[in-house]
């Protein structure tokens, strides 16, 4: 049984500020983490090993050869195999061009490693807040999905997910293979490394996967920033106008009155 969980590394976001000039992200000196939903998706992987050690989980990045430490820390947890997508052709790719070279790399990856079972992604990138690429890559596996679920575990069936809606839960399932996202249930978070394993993971090899590796099967007019449909013209920080009365130097009584009137004119109350 494979799970192949789908990883990215981003900025601290409690870290990330914005140039006032360039309105660009200043990344500079900025700490770089596992994307928070995909630590949610990789945790709920671990636990389906957990139940069974017979099931194989390989992580898959795509990003800069930095990404190199995030894979270790995947697998410092308990991942089995971790590959690392990375070339300047792929530079700039949205959504669309993200999902897109994802679908070729897994496949490129099950090759190696034996097709998915399941494919885990989280909800969305903490940077990018799209909530697209999960979905999208799916459409380019051809695997049903599932998404915004909390939980999952396997049956006789297949996969039993549950899945947040409005107002609630609800319990899905799933045949086999399917594609999984995942956003936080309760106060679960991933698992701590314990030390040995990072030690290992330390010394472990990390797959490479560049566009060499993919070039009879990828479409090149469909990667990186000149295939990518969509644009990020800029990033900036909303101005916030804080207009605000202060009723001082009078008793209680009269500034609670004049407040009461404020509030009533500007049809607040």
């Amino acid at each position: 049984m494979n799970i192949f969980v789908c990883a990215k590394q981003v900025p601290d976001t409690n870290e990330i500020k914005i140039d006032p000039v360039t309105n660009t992200l200043i990344r500079k000196g900025v700490p770089s983490i596992l994307n928070t939903y995909d630590a949610f998706a990789l945790e709920q992987a671990l636990r389906i090993k957990d139940k069974d050690p017979e099931v194989k989980i390989t992580v898959i990045s795509m990003g800069p050869p930095q990404a190199d430490q995030m894979l270790r820390d995947c697998l410092a947890v308990g991942a089995d195999n971790a590959y690392l997508v990375t070339d300047k052709k792929f530079g700039g790719s949205d959504t669309l061009a993200t999902s897109y070279i994802l679908s070729e790399a897994i496949k490129k990856v099950a090759e190696t490693e034996g097709n998915p079972d399941m494919v885990f992604c989280g909800l969305q990138a903490i940077d990018g807040d799209t909530a697209q690429v999960g979905p999208e890559l799916a459409e380019h596996l051809g695997l049903p999905q599932v998404t915004y679920a909390y939980t999952a575990e396997l049956n006789e069936e297949g996969l039993k997910v549950l899945k947040e809606v409005e107002g609630g839960a609800q319990v899905i399932q799933s045949v086999l293979p399917a594609l999984v996202t995942f956003t936080k249930y309760g106060d679960e978070e991933l698992r701590y490394p314990k030390i040995k394993n990072k030690l290992k993971a330390k010394k472990a090899s990390i797959g490479q996967i560049t566009f060499e590796e993919l070039k009879d099967s990828i479409d090149e007019t469909a990667i990186g920033l000149k295939g990518s449909p969509t644009r990020v013209n800029k990033s900036y920080t909303p101005t916030v106008e804080k207009v605000g009365e202060i009723f001082e130097n009078m008793e209680a009584g009269e500034a609670a009155d004049k407040l009461i009137a404020a509030l009533v004119d500007k049809k607040l109350i």
